[in-house]
């Protein structure tokens, strides 16, 4: 569902034979993804933030303090957590600071909701501590790493271009054309599609 002001997807992912959830970038609308997981009757496992940005954390606390889940997110992003500054809220006059996580990810980590098992792929240059999310279902959660034709900005602090290129190029490009790419903002895309017509890898 999209949340927030600046329309960012949120992901809620559930395994239907165990009913197990995580919920990725929960950037605000917290009573719609309560609903929601109350309809479903889900039992949500694991809150995942998959960079720092106030567009993708807002909901972090209020969802902790309605769902028995533990919050992750990359060591690099997570003094973001606390920070209106480095989060960014700041600067678009909603400052928010949240509480830390609950652990950590890192390339290569995996996490298993019911039989959906989830790899942690290390997909810097929006931030210094981006990941994406893979799935042995073939799909990918790109953060604002990937977008439908596009990428995540790289002129906030600590963006680089180089970086999420070669975090496009090295991490997401290696995975299967038909893979489908679930990002951050805008419609959902694949990864051949990407390889073949997107303007700004290069």
């Amino acid at each position: 569902m999209q949340v927030g002001a600046l329309g960012t997807n949120c992901y809620i992912v559930s395994c239907k034979r165990t009913n197990e959830a995580m919920i990725i970038d929960p950037g605000g609308n917290t009573s719609d993804i309560v609903s929601y997981v109350h309809a479903k009757k889900l039992r949500v496992k694991a809150i995942v933030d998959t960079h720092g940005h106030a567009d993708h954390i807002t909901a972090n606390d209020d969802l902790r303090n309605l769902v028995d889940a533990r919050l992750y997110i990359h060591e690099k992003d997570s003094a973001m957590l606390a920070s209106a500054e480095k989060n960014l809220s700041l600067f678009i006059g909603r400052p928010i600071e949240l509480r830390a996580a609950d652990g950590y990810l890192k390339d290569g980590d995996t996490l298993a909701i019911g039989d959906i098992v989830f790899t942690v792929l290390e997909t810097p240059g929006h931030t210094p501590g981006g990941i994406s999310l893979y799935t042995d279902k073939g799909s990918v959660f790109s953060g604002d790493t990937l977008f439908y034709l596009s990428v995540g900005r790289t002129d906030f602090p600590g963006g680089s271009m180089r970086q999420l290129n070669e975090s496009i190029k090295t991490k997401l490009f290696t995975l299967p054309d038909k893979t489908a790419v679930y990002p951050g903002h805008g419609p959902s895309t694949d990864i051949g599609t990407e390889k073949e017509q997107n303007p700004f890898i290069f």
